[in-house]
């Protein structure tokens, strides 16, 4: 199974290097950044700040990020299509959006959705978005299921990064 993570809008930089550590922990083909995501791949930083980056995510993805085939792409819109037309199935993490391809991650509709056993196919991005306002409308066109993680406690959301991991599990716990 082939699985790209598409890291777009994401602020911290803990975030992105613990994005990196579960993404290499789940064996993930690749982790493609965009927008204002920090990141080590970005060409218009100069060195200096490229490498102060690098130490920055370095802090939590633990080395992880030395293992990962990653990139940069200034038109992430241009990157999903990309992916799309070599069959990838595009999966948004995103919670408190009304929209029918929303599936909770436990839920039967999501397996009726996706087929027998739940498999996410043998292609497929998980698109993550900005901490606060989640993905870009914008980009909501290009994804096949909104992925949401039925949250129990009073807040309405995890961190993005440990919603990765969640997220992550389940689509990848399907081939095993």
């Amino acid at each position: 199974m082939k699985t790209v993570v598409v890291v777009h809008n994401i602020r911290s930089l803990y975030n992105v290097g613990a994005i990196l550590r579960t993404a290499e922990g789940f064996g993930v083909e690749k982790v493609i950044f965009s927008g204002y995501t920090p990141c080590m791949d970005n060409p218009t930083y100069l060195p200096h700040i490229r490498e102060k980056i690098k130490d920055s995510i370095h802090k939590t993805a633990l080395g992880a990020e030395e293992y990962l085939k990653t990139e940069y792409t200034n038109n992430v819109r241009e990157a999903l299509e990309a992916l799309k037309s070599e069959k990838y199935r595009i999966i948004g993490l995103e919670n408190n959006i009304q929209d029918r391809r929303k599936k909770k991650l436990n839920s039967p509709e999501l397996q009726s959705t996706l087929g027998r056993a739940a498999t996410f196919g043998n292609k497929t991005v998980l698109l993550l978005g900005e901490e606060v306002n989640g993905i870009s409308e914008d980009l909501y066109d290009l994804i096949d299921v909104f992925l949401e993680i039925p949250m129990k406690g009073r807040k309405e959301s995890f961190n993005v990064s440990v919603a990765t991991g969640i997220a992550l599990y389940k689509i990848l716990a399907e081939e095993s």
